[in-house]
């Protein structure tokens, strides 16, 4: 049998890959090497740079469990801390010299006979591993608005994902398409910068009140020096993010939580002073179906008589600008595109083709069987790959507490398998159907399935009809991780 290059190959090098890197190393498996197709460590916070970009969850929630930081400024923290935060992970754990940078993988063949995986990149290299682990996220590929006349367009154009930093707003007319997280924090802050700021809007947002506030000097000094005083704040946060998504919906039809949000959401509306404007930015769907935002200055920023909110349909693009259906055209220097990510979508999920036992493709075998995977991590038939975020494994909380149950997941896989000297490990099919009958037999108290969540044009909802996140609490989404029954895989030694 066909030794490897690596024992493990991880691909991506954002806070997933970071994560598993850590509990390779603290479970004594440190034969991994990560690949990342960026120029920077980071993943989101290392690509997204835009204006006002900022986590959206507490800052005390938005960290490794293992590795709080007292440096945060706010409570809310924005996006350089959290770059900031992945390089100090990435030094103090000492993983860089295990990056490889500007290497993008191409797509992975697994080898039957041998049990490994062979890895190709776009510049040509191949590599093989014995496992690999998806750490690629999934809002990571831009998505480009499908709106006729693109091309012709003269003026600037950049996604909120790849912002032009040479780019200079001030005293520009600029439109921006889309009313999601990351427009929420950049219509506030380049509002009093242009000339004037269109906003082409489709489905509005829930935007709710913002916790947040700068930390104080006080404050930041306590919890530099006594690291236990963390946890108050850390334990606060967490029950805070865990009553905004999990408990509202994934329990909705027990926990009226969402109710009294929706209520405090239309409060906050009325900051927006004209009652047109108002209508049109109240959402029509219950919260829930998308995933809210918070915010104490993008509604105001439609005060502003240079702020205008365009609700018509977008037709095309012009030379000049973007015209609508009822033949307004509306002449800009420049366009943002807030559009979005590709999610459950062909080339997204996966990002890069994956050939499993027998030649079968990954993702054409999800287009058959529907979005699935045992725990979130494994699927039948692609043996020794694991993913941090497949289906049915995010429940919607912190990104953070994804990584860490996923990671003791795999990590206690790879431990079995290195105890028995297996070289191939692969969830039963019968494990994986009472895993994906589980998750759908969850979906009666689940907000996305009821008649309010019909005109949400939810990111959540695939192609084939399914919201594939993990409809549970975090606490039992931890307690799976530790203790799945290791016999749901089949641990297989190889030729030697």
């Amino acid at each position: 049998m066909s030794t490897p290059d690596h024992q493990t190959v991880i691909i991506g090098a954002g806070f997933s890959g970071i994560g598993v890197a850590i509990g390779l190393d603290r479970a004594g498996l440190g034969d991994y090497v990560i690949l990342e197709e960026g120029d920077g460590v980071g993943g989101t916070w290392h690509w997204n740079t835009y204006p006002g970009v900022g986590v959206d969850i507490p800052s005390f929630s938005y960290q490794f469990s293992f590795e709080t930081s007292a440096d945060w400024s706010r409570v809310y923290a924005p996006g350089n801390e959290l770059k900031s935060y992945a390089e100090h992970c990435v030094d103090t754990y000492h993983l860089r010299s295990r990056i490889r940078l500007n290497t993008k993988v191409s797509g992975l063949v697994f080898d039957d006979t041998d049990h490994l995986w062979h890895i190709r990149t776009t510049d040509g290299t191949e590599l093989t591993a014995r496992f690999v682990v998806g750490a690629t996220g999934t809002l990571t590929q831009p998505k480009p608005p499908e709106i006729a006349g693109f091309a012709d367009y003269a003026g600037t154009v950049m996604h909120t994902a790849r912002w032009d930093h040479s780019q200079d707003l001030r005293g520009k007319r600029v439109a921006i398409i889309g009313t999601g997280a990351s427009a929420v924090q950049v219509i506030p802050t380049i509002a009093p910068e242009v000339e004037h700021l269109t906003v082409f809007q489709r489905t509005p947002i829930r935007c709710l009140p913002k916790l947040d506030a700068p930390l104080p000097k006080f404050l930041r000094a306590l919890l530099r020096r006594v690291p236990a005083a963390r946890w108050p704040a850390r334990w606060l946060s967490q029950a805070f993010v865990e009553l905004n998504f999990p408990l509202s919906a994934h329990y909705y039809g027990k926990v009226p939580l969402a109710k009294y949000a929706e209520k405090m959401g239309l409060r906050h509306l009325r900051q927006v002073k004209d009652p047109k404007v108002r209508e049109k930015l109240t959402p029509r769907y219950g919260l829930g179906c998308k995933r809210p935002s918070f915010s104490n200055k993008y509604l105001k920023a439609f005060n502003r008589d240079d702020v205008h909110l365009e609700t018509t349909p977008i037709e095309t693009f012009t030379k000049a600008g973007i015209r609508t259906t009822d033949g307004t055209e509306h002449a800009v220097d420049a366009v943002i595109l807030a559009t979005g990510f590709k999610v459950y979508e062909s080339g997204n999920m996966p990002p890069f083709p994956i050939t499993g036992t027998g030649g079968v493709d990954l993702d054409q075998w999800w287009d058959t069987n529907r979005y699935q995977a045992y725990e979130g991590v494994s699927v039948p038939g692609f043996p020794n790959l694991f993913t941090v975020m497949g289906p049915y494994g995010f429940n919607g909380a912190s990104y953070f507490h994804l990584i860490e149950t996923q990671t003791r997941h795999i990590i206690r896989c790879l431990t079995r398998a290195q105890q028995d000297r297996a070289t191939r490990i692969e969830v039963t099919p019968e494990a994986n159907e009472r895993y994906f009958a589980e998750m759908l037999a969850r979906r009666g108290d689940q907000v996305f399935f009821r008649p309010s969540c019909a005109n949400a044009n939810s990111y959540y909802f695939d192609k084939h009809g399914d919201v594939p996140l993990r409809p549970s609490t975090s606490v039992e989404a931890t307690w799976r991780s530790g203790h799945f029954d290791l016999d749901d895989y089949r641990f297989t030694v190889g030729r030697r």
